[in-house]
């Protein structure tokens, strides 16, 4: 039962994040530089909290903090930017398709041939992307929001990538994080034009706890699920943030955007299943 209740917090955090982005930066709160730089920074300020808490050592100089920090900043830079005008449910629902159909991609090419149901999966659920960024798909969306959000899918894939055989994924999200400032500053901080006490919190907010505690509550419990289960249970992320969007800021659900997240969740849980069903006949 504490499990269930731990998951289902971390995947409220994380649908959280594109609610508190959209609240802020499309609610005239904060530009979406600042956002994002403020966010990297509490962020960093929490899992540094916890490091010390914890007693473990954050190590920078390693090969893989260049990939991680720099996808990192990528993610942070694309997400912020793109919630000026994307709907939070739709920058939700492009971030988790590209970011899962870019892992499928990567899995294909490095490692076994995938089978006939892994590829209908994925065909299915690129499909719903498609369909998710056709021309008004969403109330508030342009193509422009839409290539800033699948560059921080890009972004978060490859910082998901090179960070699977870290050894310990909370010291090394410590690292990138701080690490990442610096690149986001050089591109960002040019950019930052205007913030207030609400914009200030909500970054704080996003950063802190949505995404600094909810990497932490995250990586807590991922040991004890089972990699077919953890794929299987971010699916709800999406479906929270439609959700959230619609109650909380109001936001239209169109029938193109539910059929969008239907095919994108649908091709994903069959591609994920037919992953975990080969494993077990292995």
């Amino acid at each position: 039962m504490r499990l269930i209740i731990l998951t289902s917090l971390t995947m409220i955090a994380f649908a959280a994040n594109s609610i508190l982005t959209r609240l802020a930066i499309d609610g005239g709160h904060i530009d979406p530089s600042s956002f994002a730089l403020l966010r990297v920074l509490a962020g960093a300020i929490v899992l540094g909290m916890l490091m010390t808490a914890r007693g473990g050592q954050v190590q920078f100089f390693r090969r893989e903090r260049l990939i991680g920090s720099v996808s990192l900043a990528a993610y942070m830079a694309g997400f912020s930017l793109a919630y000026l005008t994307l709907d939070a449910g739709l920058g939700a629902l492009i971030l988790f398709g590209v970011v899962q159909v870019t892992m499928f991609a990567h899995g294909a090419l490095t490692n076994a041939t995938p089978k006939p149901r892994q590829i209908a999966g994925a065909t299915i659920a690129f499909g719903g992307l498609l369909l998710a960024l056709w021309p008004g798909a969403g109330g508030h969306s342009d193509i422009v929001g839409a290539s800033f959000m699948i560059i921080a899918g890009l972004g978060w894939a490859a910082y998901t990538i090179s960070g699977r055989s870290s050894p310990d994924p909370l010291a090394a999200t410590t690292a990138n994080f701080l690490l990442c400032l610096p690149f986001l500053a050089i591109v960002l901080v040019g950019l930052a034009a205007r913030t207030t006490a609400t914009g200030v919190a909500l970054a704080i907010l996003c950063g802190g706890v949505t995404s600094g505690l909810g990497y932490a509550l995250w990586y807590s419990v991922l040991p004890r699920l089972q990699q077919s289960s953890a794929a299987v249970i971010q699916l709800s992320v999406p479906i929270i943030s439609l959700i959230g969007g619609a109650l909380i800021l109001g936001e239209v659900i169109t029938p193109l955007i539910a059929a969008a997240t239907l095919l994108v969740i649908g091709g994903i849980a069959i591609a994920v299943t037919a992953q975990s069903a080969q494993a077990r006949r292995s």
